[in-house]
This record gives structure tokens, C-alpha cells and sequence, in this order.
């Protein structure tokens, strides 16, 4: 008998196994505490790219594209999962599409669901409304992968013969089929203590306590942080109340063990792992992390890192890792820095802030030195008072001159605009296509959204002074909505932001062209493996 079984549910990318087990799975062990983990987002695609499920799917007469996607199907498997991939972009790109296109033949029964590799969505039927999270749990709507639920799944879930489930819920394309699988395992174990955590769940924390609301079938809510939770829950010593959160033992090292690399589908195995937790910055307005963190700020020290990367490369035999950080920390950086020469065989990439130390070319050349692959960096605007506004915290001045640094030193940057802030004027956005196209030569990969505005952010604090006229939650009807719609003082406004970025920026030739280098779907996920300096 298991005391904690911890699943993944679908839909996110494929591309390596999730964090959020391996750190829960590190920390439950070291409490004593019977626990295994179940990769149910890997394995629902790979049930669904079974070739004679698609054969079914795809009927008696499929279209021409659909056949040469069924005739490719090994081959783009085994192809996603070589070294092979990333030495042509153009057979990537085939494999990746052969495969999305597959996906697409899994529409349910009404033809009101779309898979694609990474995303789920239910027309019709919002994850913000309890109420339809509820049809998914009651088995009134079922999911694409119900099919998988109950042939695959279920049979593992039963030779566990877990004590607690805890379902990770990180993003809304997980919610309906999350709610789904508990639903299920709730008839067929009427006793079985269901949980839910991750970062979907505690983004709701606030309409949830304020409601004093439950989400059936859970039995309990985790927010923030999980590991001293379930070790609580698992004990039997965790407090009453339908709502838990315990921030006194957070984990770093991750336990892989539950996870076989090699069915991922990336070029080489990737191993994700965070040297932080939250985010150290806390004070862009448009970010709710600034008013509402997920997760209080905590880090490992930072002399202890670079020891965490060469034991778990040792570990699992491999060599590239992903660094999940909301920012990686200067000080961490720092570290790697000064163990380069016991770093030269790893490879890695993450998110970092435009910081100081990043414009010291001589710095940066030796943190290409530590396997430094890939750094992502938002930028957010090309205009100055834009970016002081939202406080980014940004000067353009010294992101042109960390640019030039990482591309002399032949780390890629993957770098993010979002368009439609508060506040911005076309002028604002005319900027940041004149700071793209002057710098398009530094940038390795480019990503442009337009912004939503986080119910949580400090935006809405003072509507007048940050040019908002008005604002109101997306949809009223749900009240665990994450985003506001906001009317603009002076009249540019998501619909016009959009406009421009469809006509201006993208009507651009080379900003078009860092844009199309980004991978078909896997995006930032496998950029790292296309990089300049390959």
C-alpha cells in the first residue's frame, strides 16, 4: 500500500518529466513516506498517438495529410527523441507537425475539443466556472482522455493501492481533465483522500477563501508550496480545515526516479530543476508575484548548485538541464561562474532578469564557459517609459548592452514583448519595433503576447494613475477568473495592440524572422537545441 500517489495529469508538453513530482516525491521520501509518482501527461499522448487508435480516429477515407502523418508516425517519435533532431530544423519541424496534426483527429464527441502538443481546450466551458468544473467531475462532460483514464491509468492507480492521491495542477489546459480523473477515482474509491496543489490552485486561493468555497471531489486544497503539506497529510497530523498551506519546508534537489527519460519527446533528455522558489524581484505591477506571490522567495545557497547539476546529470545520465526558476538570481549565476571548469560537459538554459552583472562582457563570457546555452529575458517594451511605469526594473540602455554581451559570447537570447499595457500609446509600440529591428542581431528567438491583466495586480490599485478608465473581471460569471478586461484612458487597448502587432511587427521582415525561429509548438522548451551557436 502506497501512502502518497502523486499524478501529472494532461495536457502539457511532453518534453521532460515534471518538477513539481520530483521535488515532492525528494522531500515525502526523506520524511519516510511510502510515495510514487505517475507521468499521466506522458503517457495520455502516447496513448493517443497509438497508430491504430489514430487509424480508428482517422476513419476509412482520411485526407492526404492525415495518411502521410500515420505513415511518418514512428519515425517522428523516434525522431523527436534523437540527437538527430537538433541538426535540422526543417525535419523537426516536419516530425512536430506530423504529430500535432495527429493529436487533432481527438476531438471528442461533439467535436468541441482541441489537443495540440502542450494545450487542451473545451469549447464552450470555462475553467474559471465551478459549475463546469463540476460536469467534468460528476461524469456529466467527459474529456479526450477518458478512454485513457480508465484503461491505462486506473489499473496503475489500483497496484498502488494508494492511502492519498495529489493531483498537480499547475495550468488551466490541466483543469478539466485534472477534475475529471478526481471525479473518476472518487466513485470507484469512495475512501480515497483526494488532493489538489500546484500553481493553478493557488492562484484561485484568494475567490476560493473569500467564498469560503470548496471544489468537489477534493477532499483538501493545497496553496503554495506542497511538500510540508502532504508530509503532514501523509503523518496524519496536518490541521483541520478544507484549506492547507505550510511554507516550512520547501525542496530543491528533485528524485527523478519515477520518470524514464528516454520516452520524453525532446532531442536530448532534459532535466528541469530550480535553484529558486518565487520570485526575488516582486515589484513589476503587471505581475500578480509582485502582490500576491505563489510561492515566498527562497533559494538554495548558492555554493551549493553547482553540486546539485553534476549530481543529478550523474544520476540520470544527462547533460542538459532546464532551469525553472522565475529568475534565475545573480548570486546563483555568480556561483556557476566560478565552478565553469567543473560545468564544461552540461548544457542549460532559464529565465533571467536584465541585471547588472549581465553587462560585464567579460562575466557573461565566462558563464558561456558553465554550458550556458540559452538565456530568456522579458523585456516587455522597447520604450523607457513603459517599462518604468509597470516597474520592470529595465533600462534599454544596459539590456542593448547584455544583448551584445550574450551574443559575443554565443549565448542565444529568447527574448519577450507583450504588447496592450496599461498606459502604452502606439508611439510606445513603434518603440519596441524600432529596439527589435535595431537589435534583431543579438536576439536569438522572440516571443510576442499581448498582456493580460492578472486580477492580483497592482495595476488596479490606482486606476488613474496607470491610464486604466475602467476594469472588470474577464467573465463575471466565473468567479475564479485570473484575468481583468481593462478600458484604456486613452483609447489603445488590447484590440489595438493586437492590430498592431499583426500589421507592424510582424509585417517586419526580420522581426518576422526571429519569430519563425522559435520551434513549432515545444517554443522555448527546445530552443536551446537550435541555438546560433551550435
Amino acid at each position: 500500500m502506497t501512502d502518497v500517489l502523486l499524478i501529472q495529469p494532461p495536457a502539457l508538453l511532453p518534453s521532460e518529466p515534471p518538477l513539481s513530482l520530483a521535488v515532492l516525491s525528494a522531500v515525502l521520501r526523506q520524511a519516510h513516506v511510502d510515495v510514487k509518482s505517475l507521468d499521466a501527461n506522458l503517457e495520455s499522448y502516447l496513448y493517443l498517438l497509438d497508430y491504430q487508435r489514430l487509424m480508428a480516429r482517422a476513419g476509412d477515407r482520411p485526407k492526404t495529410s492525415v495518411r502521410r502523418a500515420l505513415k511518418h508516425l514512428d519515425e517522428s517519435l523516434r525522431f523527436l527523441r534523437s540527437p538527430a533532431a537538433a541538426t535540422s530544423f526543417s525535419r523537426y519541424s516536419t516530425a512536430v507537425r506530423h504529430l500535432n496534426l495527429l493529436l487533432s483527429l481527438w476531438t471528442g464527441g461533439g467535436d468541441n475539443e482541441r489537443l495540440t502538443l502542450g494545450d487542451y481546450q473545451y469549447n464552450g466551458r470555462s475553467v474559471f466556472n465551478p459549475d463546469d468544473l463540476y460536469l467534468f467531475s460528476s461524469g456529466k462532460l467527459q474529456t479526450l482522455f477518458h478512454a485513457y483514464f480508465v484503461a491505462e491509468l486506473f489499473p496503475q492507480i489500483k497496484a498502488h493501492q494508494p492511502k492519498i492521491v495529489a493531483i498537480s495542477i499547475n495550468y488551466l489546459h490541466q483543469a478539466f481533465a485534472a477534475f475529471e480523473l478526481a471525479g473518476l477515482l472518487r466513485r470507484q474509491y469512495p475512501h480515497l483522500q483526494l488532493v489538489a496543489g500546484g500553481g493553478l490552485i493557488t492562484s484561485w486561493q484568494e475567490p476560493l477563501q473569500k467564498l469560503d468555497y470548496r471544489l468537489p471531489p477534493f477532499d483538501r486544497l493545497v496553496f503554495g508550496p506542497g511538500e510540508a503539506s502532504l508530509v503532514h497529510l501523509a503523518k496524519g497530523s496536518a490541521p483541520e480545515g478544507y484549506y492547507l498551506k505550510d511554507v516550512a519546508d520547501i525542496g530543491f534537489i528533485p528524485d527523478f526516479s519515477f520518470a524514464d527519460f528516454s520516452r520524453y519527446l525532446s532531442p536530448q533528455p532534459i532535466i528541469s530543476v530550480s535553484a529558486s522558489r518565487g520570485c526575488y524581484w516582486q515589484k513589476c505591477l503587471f505581475c500578480p508575484e509582485a502582490t500576491a506571490p505563489v510561492h515566498p522567495y527562497d533559494s538554495l545557497p548558492p555554493q551549493q548548485f553547482p553540486d546539485v547539476l553534476l549530481q543529478l546529470s550523474a544520476r540520470y545520465k544527462a547533460t542538459t538541464f532546464h532551469l525553472t526558476d522565475n529568475a534565475i538570481p545573480p548570486s546563483i549565476l555568480q556561483s556557476l561562474v566560478q565552478r565553469k571548469a567543473d560545468l564544461k560537459e552540461i548544457a542549460w538554459f532559464g529565465f533571467v532578469r536584465f541585471e547588472s552583472v549581465l553587462a560585464d562582457p567579460e562575466f557573461v563570457q565566462q558563464l558561456a564557459q558553465t554550458g550556458c546555452r540559452m538565456l530568456q529575458l522579458g523585456l516587455e517594451s522597447g520604450s523607457q517609459k513603459v517599462l518604468d511605469r509597470m516597474r520592470k526594473g529595465v533600462r534599454l540602455e544596459m539590456a542593448a548592452k547584455i544583448l551584445t554581451n550574450l551574443s559575443a559570447a554565443g549565448i542565444s537570447s529568447y527574448i519577450y514583448i507583450m504588447l496592450g499595457t496599461p498606459g502604452e500609446t502606439e508611439a510606445d509600440a513603434e518603440m519596441t519595433l524600432n529596439f527589435l529591428e535595431e537589435h534583431a542581431e543579438k536576439i536569438g528567438f522572440l516571443n510576442i503576447s499581448i498582456m493580460n491583466l492578472p486580477r492580483g495586480s497592482g495595476l488596479l490599485e490606482d486606476l488613474d494613475l496607470y491610464g486604466i478608465d475602467s476594469s472588470q473581471l474577464q467573465d463575471e460569471e466565473s468567479p475564479l477568473g485570473l484575468y481583468h478586461e481593462f478600458q484604456s484612458t486613452i483609447g489603445w487597448d488590447r484590440g489595438a495592440a493586437r492590430k498592431f502587432l499583426q500589421q507592424r511587427l510582424l509585417g517586419s521582415a526580420i522581426i518576422r524572422q526571429m519569430v519563425n525561429r522559435n520551434p513549432p509548438l515545444f517554443s522555448s522548451s527546445h530552443a536551446c537545441f537550435f541555438t546560433s551557436s551550435d
